[in-house]
C-alpha cells in the first residue's frame, strides 16, 4: 500500500513525460512537489527538513550542471571557431563502404563526442556527417542513436557514473564501505558490462543499415558477415583502452580516451585496407530510396574549414592532459593533487543550510577544466567576439532545460531518501519502501529489472545523468534487500540509462531535427526498441558472468 503511495510522484512523472509528452523541465518540478506532499502527509516529514534537503539538492545539482555547461560550451566554441568542421573533414575520402563509414563516424566519432560533451550531442553531430557521406537521413539518425550507448556511462567526462555515485555516497558510507574504493568498483563494473557488449551493438547497428536501408537485392544478413573482422578489431581496440582507463585512471576519460584511440586506429586501418571487406556496400541511388527515408526539411551543407587538424584537436588534447595528470598524480599520492581534490567551497561543517551542509571540490571538477579550456580556445583559434558570444548564448539556452530538471530531480531524490529524518512513523523512508515493493515483486530476478529501470529513466528524462539521479538510490536499497551487490545493481542502472539513449524522446527529437526527418520519431523508436532490449540482455549476461568470476564483490 505505502509502496504504491511512495511511487505516486514517479508514476505521475512517467505519465506526463510519456503519455502527455511533457519535458523533464516541466515534469520534475511537479514530481518534486508531489513527493513533498506525500512525505508531509504520510511520513510526517517536517517542513524544515523538507526545505533543508531541497536546498542541498539544488546545490548538489550545481556540481553536475557545471560539467554539463562546460562540456556543451567547449563543443559550441569549437563549432563556432571552425574546429569541428575541420575535424569532420578528415572523414571524407576514407572509404566508400557504408558499413565502415557507420562504424568510424557513427560509432567511433560519436563515442568521442559523447565522451567530451554527451547530453544528446553525439547523434546530432555525427548523423549530418553521415548524410554528407551518402546515407539516407533516416538511416543516419537511426544508426547514430543505436551507437550512442556504450560510451554514455562515461559521457561528458564521466558525469553519469559520478552522478550515480554521488547519489548513493551517503548510503555507501553508512554501510561502512570505503567510498573511493566503491566508486572505483562501480566504474570498473559499469565499464565491463558495457564494453563486452560493444561488438554486438556494432553488429546490430550494421544489421539495421544493411537489412533496413540496403538497396534492392542487398537487404540480406549475408552482407553483415564481411564486416565482422573489422567490427571485431574496432570493438577490441575500444574495449582494451576503455577498460584500462576506467580501471587505472578513472571514468572521466574512459570514453573520451578510448574513442580517440579507436577513431584514429579505425581510420588508419580503413585507409590501409586492413580487414576491409573485398566488396564495398553502398546505398542505392537517391531516386530509388523510400520516401520516408528522405529529409522533409532543408539540411544546411556542412561548413568547410582550412584549420589544421592538430590545431582543431588541441583543446581536447589540453583537456585530456589536465585530467590525466591530475587524476594519475592524485592516485599516486602527490600532495598538490590531493590538495586540489580536497579543496572545497561551501558551508564546511557549519550546518548553516537549516542544519545541513554542502561542499564542492571545485578545483577537481571537469566542468571547470572545460570552461577554462573554452576560454583558452578563443585566442588559440583566433575567434571573433560575435562567435564567442554566440557560443556562450547557445550554451546557456541549451543548458536551461537541463538545469531545471537536475535541480528538481536531485531535490526530489533527497526527499525520497530522507523522508523519515524528522519522524519515525514509517518503517523506512519513501525510497526504502519503494525498494521493498520492487524486490517483493521481482526477488532474485531483480538483476534483470535493474537495467530496464535505467532505460525507463533515460526514456523519461532524455539523460542517463538524470536517470541515475532518479533511480540510483532506489537501486542501491533494492540490491541490499535481495542480497545482491549494490555495486552490480547500481552499475546495471548506469548501463540501462546509457542504453536508453537510443530510444529516449529528447535524443530522438534532436537527431530528427538535425537530419531533417522530423515526424519520424515514432518510427525510429520502433526501429531501436529491439536493439535496446537486446543490449539490456547482453549487459545482464555479462554482469552475471562477471559476478561468477568475483567482480562486484565489494559491498
Amino acid at each position: 500500500m505505502y509502496a504504491i503511495i511512495a511511487f505516486i510522484p514517479l508514476i505521475v512523472t512517467i505519465y506526463l513525460m510519456i503519455g502527455r509528452n511533457w519535458g523533464a523541465s516541466k515534469a520534475l518540478p511537479l514530481a518534486w512537489l508531489l513527493a513533498c506532499v506525500v512525505a508531509f502527509t504520510f511520513w510526517k516529514m517536517s517542513l524544515l527538513d523538507m526545505a533543508a534537503y531541497t536546498l542541498t539538492g539544488f546545490l548538489s545539482a550545481l556540481e553536475t550542471l557545471c560539467i554539463v555547461f562546460g562540456a556543451i560550451l567547449i563543443m559550441n566554441t569549437l563549432s563556432r571557431s571552425g574546429a569541428m568542421s575541420a575535424i569532420n573533414g578528415m572523414f571524407m575520402g576514407v572509404t566508400k563502404d557504408a558499413r565502415i563509414q557507420a562504424i568510424i563516424v557513427g560509432w567511433a566519432f560519436g563515442a568521442f563526442i559523447e565522451g567530451a560533451a554527451g547530453f544528446g550531442t553525439p547523434a546530432a553531430l555525427a548523423a549530418p556527417l553521415l548524410i554528407s557521406l551518402g546515407f539516407p537521413p533516416l538511416a543516419a539518425a537511426t544508426i547514430c542513436l543505436i551507437y550512442n550507448c556504450t560510451p554514455v556511462i562515461f559521457g561528458a567526462v564521466g558525469t553519469p557514473t559520478n552522478t550515480a555515485f554521488a547519489t548513493v555516497k551517503d548510503a555507501v558510507i553508512a554501510s561502512g564501505a570505503n567510498p573511493d574504493a566503491w566508486l572505483t568498483s562501480l566504474t570498473s563494473f559499469s565499464a565491463i558490462c558495457m564494453a563486452f557488449g560493444a561488438f554486438f551493438i556494432l553488429i546490430i547497428g550494421i544489421g539495421v543499415v544493411v537489412v533496413t536501408f540496403g538497396w534492392e537485392g542487398h537487404r540480406h544478413p549475408k552482407f553483415i558477415l564481411p564486416i565482422l573482422l573489422y567490427a571485431g578489431f574496432t570493438a577490441t581496440v575500444f574495449l582494451l583502452v576503455y577498460l584500462a582507463i576506467a580501471s587505472f585512471i578513472g571514468g572521466e576519460l574512459a570514453s573520451l580516451g578510448a574513442a580517440l584511440v579507436t577513431l584514429l586506429v579505425s581510420i588508419l586501418a580503413a585507409k590501409k585496407g586492413f580487414l576491409m571487406p573485398k566488396k564495398e556496400f553502398y546505398f542505392d541511388k537517391k531516386e530509388r530510396w523510400d520516401s520516408s527515408w528522405l529529409a522533409n526539411t532543408e539540411i544546411p551543407e556542412p561548413k568547410t574549414s582550412d584549420m589544421p587538424l592538430v590545431k582543431a584537436f588541441m583543446p581536447y588534447v589540453i583537456i585530456i592532459a589536465i585530467l590525466v595528470i591530475t587524476r594519475v598524480c592524485q592516485k599516486s599520492g602527490m600532495a598538490w593533487a590531493d590538495a586540489m581534490k580536497s579543496f572545497t567551497i561551501g558551508t564546511g561543517s557549519s550546518g548553516i543550510i537549516l542544519g545541513q551542509n554542502w561542499n564542492w571540490a571545485a578545483l577537481w571538477s571537469p566542468g571547470v577544466v572545460f570552461i577554462l579550456v573554452a576560454l583558452l580556445t578563443v585566442p588559440m583559434h583566433g575567434m571573433k567576439k560575435e562567435d564567442v558570444t554566440g557560443a556562450w548564448k547557445d550554451t546557456i539556452n541549451q543548458v536551461k532545460g537541463a538545469a531545471i530538471a537536475l535541480f528538481f530531480g536531485v531535490a526530489m531524490v533527497n526527499i525520497f531518501r530522507y523522508t523519515n529524518a524528522s519522524s519515525d512513523v514509517m518503517d523506512g523512508s519513501m525510497l526504502l519502501i519503494m525498494a521493498r515493493g520492487l524486490t517483493d515483486l521481482a526477488g532474485k530476478a531483480y538483476i534483470v529489472m535493474a537495467p530496464v529501470i535505467g532505460v525507463l529513466g533515460s526514456f523519461m528524462s532524455g539523460s542517463n545523468t538524470v536517470s541515475n539521479t532518479l533511480f540510483s538510490s532506489l537501486q542501491f536499497e533494492a540490491a541490499s534487500l535481495v542480497n545482491l551487490s549494490p555495486i552490480v545493481i547500481v552499475a546495471l542502472q548506469n548501463c540501462g540509462g546509457a542504453i536508453g539513449n537510443m530510444v529516449c524522446v529528447n535524443n530522438v527529437v534532436s537527431v530528427c531535427a538535425t537530419t531533417g526527418v522530423s515526424g519520424n520519431e515514432g518510427k525510429i523508436i520502433k526501429f531501436n526498441a529491439i536493439p535496446c532490449v537486446a543490449h539490456c540482455l547482453i549487459v545482464v549476461i555479462v554482469a552475471i558472468i562477471a559476478m561468477s568470476l568475483g567482480y562486484g564483490a565489494l559491498t
